[in-house]
């Protein structure tokens, strides 16, 4: 359910690359609801990653496994400084896969050394930008005319100005509309739609989104 746009295509070509990367690390870069996190899942499904955490960095470095390791918000989660560059050199050293995903420019990551940083530098690096509103709307209606549905073209604008900007956002929305459209046989209004926004949100909510 990921769709690519010309802000993730290349990222999105390179993990469909795997396991055939030129390096082993990667760094994803974007904003928030960019649609990294998205790919990074995808990423860390088709390579069978472990997901690093702050607790577990140690304990990945020192195991001497090659397992895939999927390390998120790398820029903001707290990661131990030390840990984290031994455990990126083991990676180096040892061929591990690894994938990163950062909302900031590494040159403004809060570590106090230059030594993560210039690990990270060296990874194969996609900048991800959002889908602008032209693409989303482009997105809605063509999900929506794959499940059969015609939609009024400003129930979507309704959408595209109210929603979290990526594709996964798009994907999220167009089946709970759906659902809620078939449960009271109607077709997709602009109420639907506020109630699908609303829906989607408190699902966020409650996985701590």
């Amino acid at each position: 359910d990921f769709m690519t746009c010309e802000g993730n295509e290349l990222a999105f070509a390179h993990v469909l690359a795997f396991p055939h990367w030129p390096s082993p690390l990667t760094l994803l870069e974007g904003l928030a609801k960019s649609g990294k996190s998205h790919l990074a899942r995808i990423w860390a499904d088709r390579a069978g990653a472990i997901a690093a955490t702050p607790e577990n960095l140690e304990a990945l470095a020192a195991s001497g496994d090659t397992t895939p390791v999927l390390i998120e918000d790398v820029d903001r989660v707290g990661y131990d400084e030390r840990g984290l560059f031994h455990f990126l050199n083991q990676s180096m050293r040892d061929e591990r896969p690894v994938l990163m995903t950062a909302r900031t420019p590494v040159a403004n990551w809060p570590y106090a050394t230059n030594d993560v940083k210039s690990r990270a530098r060296l990874a194969s690096h996609f900048s991800i930008t959002a889908p602008d509103d032209i693409l989303l709307s482009q997105m809605f209606v063509k999900l929506f005319a794959d499940r059969q549905l015609s939609v009024d073209p400003k129930v979507i604008s309704y959408l595209v100005a109210r929603m979290e900007r990526s594709s996964e956002e798009v994907v999220a929305l167009v089946a709970i509309a759906d659902r809620l459209a078939l449960s009271r046989g109607r077709a997709i209004t602009r109420a639907i739609a506020a109630e699908a926004l609303e829906i989607r949100a408190a699902r966020q909510t409650d996985e701590g989104v």
